[in-house]
């Protein structure tokens, strides 16, 4: 690397909103290329079993178009990392799409990568009678027939197909299931920096101006130089402090030392903070060690059923005193009347304890109110829909010791009182698979707007 490489990332998710004062001031700063992560796990599976986006079209639309825009008019390239929430390929392909659209719309002309992250079943039993697949944090054995059973998989690809993907002379890059930290370092590695400050750079800035004072999914700029990197936020009224970074290279990590990823581990035992000015740090010290095997991450999901939910308040204070004998004597009055069925029930009680079930501390600490979610699974949207219907009318005219009415034991805000909430799906994979090159699953597509 021969001279400072600058990084602007715009927010922490694609479609979570920036500040436009915040993108100027950060655009000020001429960065060399704008990348963002559009996707997580934390959501849960969801996405990735549908494949349906995270963020609505709307809102990646609107600020993909302040992005390539501003990107086009300096001639750098905007990199897309998890597009779609899960980076399956029918979410990469739709976010691609929104980029021919304002290419077309602004009659703009640029390559666009698109790489896909999805892996085939068969490979994934390839490598599992191979004994290359091991547990991550799935804490259960993955079996043929669980690969066979899960409706998606994809896998986390490292900085390699992002930086070949820059080799073809991409403009744009969408890409699929991608490690947050890799692709905001991608570029600067592909131009030669010390890929452990890149990485470790990445990390802080992925959930962009959530290492800043005060902290929002806002503009965040990280400038790479020889030997460290600095990070200053776009808006002017934020600042990077030693404590706002470094509490943030903490962010989502066990070991507080070690940054895993594909094919490496970034120590972090030897990094410094430090205050260069009022708004910018400079952080020195990450250290690449390269693995000797190559894994990847991979996320699978599949459908256990559908759900239905009542959402209903109580305000009674005789029914709140008795609620602990009342839900459970609802749920054995359903199990009777549905036997043979198979459904799962779920009573969530705002109020008591439907934030931290077991690990409630105040649990018997009486409410003037409670929130009731009735949560009925089940293998079929009918099915569930009955149960849970079932159970709100129970449970409204539920007759218990000390009841001074006849009904209306809940308070539905909504007509109808009993809504439909998709399909239901859950992790089936959450493992890591062993590949002979970064670049193996990992398909590239170029093609000219």
């Amino acid at each position: 690397m021969t001279s400072t490489i600058t990084t602007l990332t715009p927010t922490g998710t694609l479609g979570y909103g920036f500040g436009s004062e915040a993108l100027q001031g950060g655009l000020a700063m001429k960065p060399d290329v704008i990348a963002v992560d559009a996707g997580s796990t934390d959501p849960g599976p969801y996405y990735l079993g549908t494949g349906e986006p995270l963020v609505s079209d709307y809102s990646v639309r609107k600020e993909l178009e302040q992005l390539i825009l501003a990107a086009r008019e300096r001639k750098i390239p905007v990199i897309v990392g998890s597009a779609g929430g899960a980076g399956t390929n029918k979410q990469v392909d739709r976010v691609a799409q929104i980029v021919r659209e304002i290419a077309r719309e602004h009659k703009l002309s640029f390559k666009l990568a698109t790489i896909y992250a999805e892996i085939e079943r068969e490979r994934a039993k390839q490598a599992f009678r191979r004994k290359e697949i091991v547990d991550f944090e799935a804490g259960f054995e993955l079996t043929e027939d669980i690969i066979d059973a899960t409706d998606s998989l994809v896998a986390q690809m490292g900085h390699e197909p992002i930086c070949s993907a820059l080799d073809r002379g991409a403009d744009v890059i969408i890409a699929g299931r991608a490690c947050d930290d890799s692709v905001i370092a991608a570029y600067a590695i592909w131009r030669g920096a010390d890929p452990g400050h890149a990485i470790h750079m990445g990390k802080i800035l992925e959930c962009g101006a959530f290492s800043a004072e005060p902290f929002a999914m806002d503009v965040m700029v990280g400038i790479l130089e020889e030997d460290s990197f600095l990070l200053e936020p776009g808006a002017s009224f934020r600042r990077a402090s030693v404590k706002s970074v470094a509490a943030h290279s903490l962010y989502e990590r066990e070991n507080p030392f070690i940054q895993s990823g594909p094919g490496h581990r970034i120590d972090l035992s030897a990094c410094t903070f430090e205050q260069e000015g009022d708004r910018r740090v400079r952080v020195r010290g990450a250290a690449l060690e390269e693995t000797s095997e190559y894994y990847i991450k991979l996320e699978g999901a599949r459908r256990v059923g559908s759900r239905s939910i009542s959402i209903a308040g109580i305000r009674c204070p005789t029914m709140i005193e008795r609620i602990d004998t009342i839900l459970p004597n609802i749920e054995r009055q359903a199990t009777s009347y549905f036997a043979g069925r198979s459904f799962k029930l779920n009573f969530h009680v705002y109020g008591r304890d439907a934030v931290m079930k077991t690990l409630e501390t105040e649990r018997n600490k009486r409410a003037k109110e409670l929130g009731l979610i009735i949560d009925v699974v089940a293998p079929t949207a009918d099915e569930a829909h009955a149960i849970c219907h079932n159970i709100s009318g129970s449970l409204l005219h539920h007759h218990y010791d000390g009841m001074k009415n006849t009904s209306g034991n809940l308070a539905f805000p909504y007509s109808p009182s009993d809504l439909h909430a998709g399909d239901v799906y859950e992790f089936s994979v959450y493992h890591l698979m062993k590949v002979t090159s970064p670049l193996e699953v990992f398909p590239i597509h170029m093609e000219t707007l």
